[in-house]
């Protein structure tokens, strides 16, 4: 689990291509403070397991899969990139709950200056629009983000200099592809009120005949 609030960036030093899959060795920008092979960091937004430490640099492999869901196959040896490691317990929170799991690639549409922060209009894959509110959390290249704006198939946010100035952020322009995350409160409800709108009960795929949201429902869940 991650809070979207990058550390540090870091720099790709190397990128090794084994037919569509990739391994990666990334040196943070900041050494990290007792790295442990096998934890999880977040890689522009798309958490990765590190293989091994060595000098500060780990390795980290990704799938076939990974570079289809995420813009990570895009990388090269000297590409820049956010970097956060894994929560532990009792950390402050001071971002929102990311996964690490990509569900999309985003593409910067415009930005412009608004007062001393950013604006950017992002557009995405129509069917993630349920996911996406306004007031509700993104991350985008990993990075924590308050939606100002959305509609099917775009999102706007405001980001301070600050934040350009620390993260990946600096490099963004029209037509940059970037990973983007939706909000993991919302992908939840979202898949129990398909289900039991289905008649399917979450909990054990049995399906329900009759099931549905109804009234007694509601009243049952606190509506």
């Amino acid at each position: 689990m991650f809070t979207g609030l990058v550390q540090c960036l870091g720099d790709v030093v190397e990128k090794r291509d084994m037919g569509g899959e990739v391994r990666f060795s990334v040196r943070p920008r900041i050494p990290f403070a007792s790295p442990a092979a096998g934890e999880s960091i977040s890689v522009n937004g798309a958490c990765m397991t590190a293989e091994s430490f060595r000098e500060s640099v780990f390795t980290a492999y990704a799938s076939a899969e990974s570079l289809a869901a995420t813009t990570l196959g895009s990388l090269l040896p000297g590409s820049a990139v956010n970097l956060e490691r894994a929560m532990a317990m009792g950390d402050r929170f001071g971002g929102h709950m990311v996964s690490g799991h990509v569900d999309c690639v985003a593409r910067v549409a415009t930005m412009e200056k608004d007062g001393l922060s950013t604006r950017f209009r992002i557009t995405f894959p129509k069917e993630f629009a349920p996911q996406v509110m306004p007031k509700g959390s993104v991350a985008l290249d990993g990075v924590s983000l308050t939606v100002n704006r959305c509609g099917d198939d775009f999102l706007e946010v405001n980001i301070i200099p600050e934040t350009i100035r620390s993260t990946l952020i600096a490099s963004w322009k029209p037509g940059s592809n970037i990973n983007m995350e939706t909000d993991l409160v919302a992908k939840h409800i979202q898949r129990f009120v398909q289900c039991r709108l289905a008649g399917i009960e979450t909990w054990d795929n049995k399906p329900q005949q009759g099931a549905g949201i109804t009234e007694e429902f509601l009243r049952e869940n606190g509506f």
